[in-house]
């Protein structure tokens, strides 16, 4: 019989500012280094209010890392340096593999009145910090829907339910990112790969999130389970619950973080900006 892991660490997403002035919750960053590796990051964007996103995250750098982007309501405008312009609209994904260095755009747009959705920032190793950027636009017809017996719902990113394989190919192996929905009292029980870390984040409704919970978890609970054990259980409250699930192969790399750019070392970081301030960031493809 598997044996579930339990909760490591749980704490409430803490709302900050990004960008021109965006208002956010932060789930994890910087201060949580090396918790979440290969995850640096993952911001919660959801807003009722223009005012709180509608300066948006205008033209900025990135270099050494992968951005998700994930819509559940509005649009999020995009442009960048390598000449594409477009939206990532509501159920669709924006996986952009900034690599060697990419200068983007994000600008928030409310679709009749509702803007949400979120980023996650996923470590490039070392072999790959400086490999040539690209990204993968999937809208959200191409993200299948798995319905499993119980009152489960999953929506595939990355990964796989059973036969169903997520749309988005991402350069760390053995990462997966699912957005799970569960009915009412419904349980969920899902593997997690040996070595991997794993993590949840609730968005709506509440739930238990292991065997030893005794509360419910609600909106912008953040989960990080231990890594004992091979499989991962939740069980839904009396309104359902809804999270995303996210779990990959820790790096285990050293991190050198400044603002948009994530090196291995201080001298790499030194070098990615004095390259952005020269004019010399956006390279040549190899």
């Amino acid at each position: 019989m598997a044996h579930a892991r339990s909760i490591a660490k749980l704490f409430t997403s803490r709302e900050t500012m990004e960008g021109a002035g965006v208002r956010l919750h932060r789930a994890f960053g910087y201060h949580t280094i090396p918790d979440f590796d290969p995850f640096l990051m993952f911001d919660d964007f959801r807003a009722d209010r223009p005012e709180d996103y509608l300066a948006g995250f205008p033209w900025h750098p990135h270099r050494g890392i992968e951005t998700v982007t994930y819509m559940l309501e509005g649009t999020v405008e995009h442009g960048d340096s390598m000449g594409h312009v477009g939206n990532v609209d509501a159920g669709g994904v924006q996986w952009m593999t900034a690599g060697s260095g990419i200068i983007h755009q994000e600008m928030p747009k409310p679709i009749n009145g509702r803007m949400g959705g979120f980023q996650l920032w996923v470590n490039l190793p070392r072999a790959h910090k400086m490999m040539d950027p690209w990204y993968q636009e999937i809208s959200a017809e191409k993200i299948p829907l798995v319905r499993l017996p119980g009152g489960i719902q999953i929506r595939v990113i990355s990964g796989r339910i059973g036969d169903t394989a997520g749309p988005v190919n991402p350069v760390i192996a053995d990462m997966e990112y699912l957005d799970v929905s569960l009915d009412p009292d419904s349980s969920f029980t899902h593997a997690v790969k040996p070595g991997s870390m794993a993590a949840a984040y609730v968005i709506s409704g509440s739930g238990r999130f292991d065997q030893q919970s005794k509360d419910d978890l609600v909106n912008r609970s953040v989960v990080l389970y231990g890594q004992e054990g091979e499989t991962i259980g939740i069980h839904a409250g009396s309104q359902g619950v809804r999270f995303l699930l996210f779990s990959g192969k820790p790096l285990r790399e050293p991190i050198a973080w400044g603002g948009p750019i994530v090196m291995n070392t201080q001298e790499e970081l030194e070098q990615a900006f004095s390259d952005y301030e020269h004019d010399r960031f956006i390279r040549k493809k190899s």
